[in-house]
């Protein structure tokens, strides 16, 4: 049943002003905190290049390594601090992992040894964990379901920006050779870009609210609304044919770990071109004999992703009209999957740039569609540990990236074998996403026959 408005308002004007409220309020503050999010955990690929491998002695396989060992922090605490999250609330938890991994990512102004930035990349995964899977469960709490793909994609908004933004902001920082203290170029990078996470973290306890009957800024008739509609949408979900419970419903469930496997493909590409696309940027020198400065390196490792946010929102755009269908998360998986081993058989600076372009825009069109799948069946303890094991089990693909793609490029010589690994992981996750769609849609033709056949006007009839 429809939830009434208290004072004569028609119920669509009250849905129409409160979600645009929140998407003003809400979705903005958390699209920030993941933009400096992104640029914390990804701030090494910049560096790596521009002085910091030089200066800790470090190879292909160990840059490759220090990336991605952030995962394996991240992973240890990824579904117990969503947990925390779901128990303590989203305001204070938030904050929580933003200030203490803008303390972890401070320290890497002074890392002095490979063993050392393994050990802050490990920690700054600890840090950070729970922080994406909390920021979808959070928006999950506020937005009903048929807003909810709209809002996901603005906060997606914020991954593509990171790098249209902090790339050339990172070029330029790092320009900064020994303005502060002596520090090389690259420190004074992560010393900038990690002060914001601090500040930012202590605003989240004032800014963000736990639940729409906090917000001061809705009126009584919104916060109504929106209350009476997740309420009913948590009803359902618990119904028959939906998960139940916490932990076990979410561990004993196919759909989440065949997400699961889907979002490992995504995460190893987005990761993969992440952190390795400034060295293939950098390497543009000696394969093609052009020269960049820092700045313009920056600027070039931005130009995929002004695309990528573009399409992001056209297509996220066009799945809120639809409905996220299955082709909307398959269809870019796919075609990033095929276009990524094709950049680096270019003949040109130009010409690689623009193949990783479609890849980049491929990734970013189906990530934030994606993201809408699990709510719609998960709710409650068992939305926080089914979100938090999908992007646990994805993101080995964020270790397995770097890490792979390091070590198999200092072993051939080159980064075209390990892109066509990445396009390998991404094609599966196209193929994996249409299996999950096919069997959905015959689990629901079974259960409708089923329920039809059980109905009492049905054996009235047969009667």
């Amino acid at each position: 049943m429809d939830i009434p408005a208290t004072r004569g308002i028609p119920t669509s004007v009250v849905e129409k002003t409160a979600i645009r409220k929140i998407a003003i309020r809400i979705v903005p503050f958390v699209a920030l905190m993941f933009f400096i999010n992104f640029l914390d955990r990804t701030a090494i690929s910049f560096a790596a290049p521009n002085g910091m491998e030089a200066d800790l002695g470090l190879t292909a396989a160990q840059f490759g390594f220090a990336s991605g060992v952030f995962f394996i922090g991240y992973l240890v605490l990824e579904v117990p601090s969503n947990l925390a999250l779901h128990k303590f609330g989203a305001r204070v938890w938030l904050a929580r992992i933003m200030i203490t991994w803008g303390i972890v990512s401070l320290l890497f102004t002074w890392v002095q040894n490979y063993p050392q930035l393994v050990g802050l990349r490990f920690l700054l995964g600890i840090a950070e964990a729970g922080f994406f899977p909390g920021a979808i469960l959070f928006l999950s709490t506020w937005v009903p379901a048929r807003h909810r793909g709209k809002m996901l994609a603005l906060f997606y908004l914020a991954q593509p920006l990171t790098s249209v933004i902090g790339s050339p902001l990172a070029g330029w920082l790092m320009t900064h050779e020994g303005l502060l203290g002596g520090l090389a170029g690259w420190r004074f990078m992560f010393l900038c870009v990690s002060i914001p996470a601090i500040i930012v973290g202590v605003l989240c306890l004032f800014v963000l609210k736990d639940k729409p009957s906090q917000a001061k800024w809705l009126d009584e008739d919104e916060k109504l609304w929106l209350e009476g509609a997740l309420a009913k949408e948590n009803t359902a979900k618990t119904g028959a044919g939906h998960a139940k419970g916490g932990l076990r419903a979410a561990f004993g469930s196919g759909r989440v770990w065949m997400l699961a496997a889907v979002y490992f493909g995504f995460i190893y590409g987005l990761y993969a071109l992440s952190f390795f696309l400034p060295t293939i940027i950098d390497g543009f020198q000696e394969q093609f004999g052009t020269t960049f400065d820092l700045f313009q390196k920056g600027m070039i490792t931005a130009i995929p992703y002004i695309p990528a946010a573009v399409v992001l929102y056209f297509w996220s755009r066009d799945a809120f009209r639809r409905g996220v269908r299955v082709w909307h998360i398959a269809v870019p998986a796919l075609v990033g999957g095929l276009s990524i081993p094709v950049a680096l058989y270019m003949n040109s600076p130009a010409a690689t740039v623009a193949v990783i372009a479609i890849t980049a825009s491929a990734i970013f069109a189906a990530l934030p569609n994606f993201w809408t799948v699990p709510t719609q069946f998960l709710t409650g303890a068992a939305a926080a540990a089914g979100v938090a094991l999908i992007n646990t089990i994805g993101n080995l693909g964020g270790f397995a990236a770097p890490y792979i793609t390091g070590a198999v490029s200092e072993w051939t010589g080159g980064y075209q074998a390990p892109m066509f690994i990445v396009g390998f992981f991404m094609v599966l996750s196209s193929v994996l996403m249409f299996v999950l769609g096919r069997n959905t849609k015959r689990n629901a033709a079974t259960a409708a026959a089923e329920a039809a056949a059980t109905s009492p006007s049905t054996q009235e009839t047969t009667a």
